[in-house]
């Protein structure tokens, strides 16, 4: 199907109408996938980065530690002020309780721990 100048057609048939139409019309889904594409280029830098550590468990280590923060800002902790605290309660911390200083747990360790 032509379009007149300065017309545009959307013309979708098949198995993909009905995510078109749900796309078009539900004002929540975002137009872009700039989110995703910014997680993914701090991934591919990350990648290139664990090229040059020098040693595979130095690599390891930046690996886990990359993954740490990166959970961290997916659970809107401040990473730096994480691992900070997390330092030095890690000494003290019982391994029986270990879930409780994830990151997505630490807001509430921390308010149990000021009263």
């Amino acid at each position: 199907m032509r379009c007149q100048p300065g017309h545009h057609s959307l013309s979708v048939k098949g198995p993909t109408e009905h995510r078109t139409v749900t796309f078009v019309s539900d004002a929540r889904l975002p137009l872009d996938n700039n989110r995703s594409e910014a997680a993914l280029r701090k991934a591919a830098l990350g990648r290139k980065n664990f090229l040059f550590v020098g040693h595979e468990a130095a690599g390891e280590n930046l690996a886990g530690l990359y993954a740490l923060v990166a959970t961290c800002e997916a659970n809107g902790v401040n990473p730096e002020a994480y691992l900070a605290d997390m330092l030095l309660r890690v000494q003290t911390h019982p391994l029986a309780r270990v879930g409780e200083p994830l990151p997505h747990e630490w807001e509430r360790l921390r308010a149990a721990d000021a009263s």
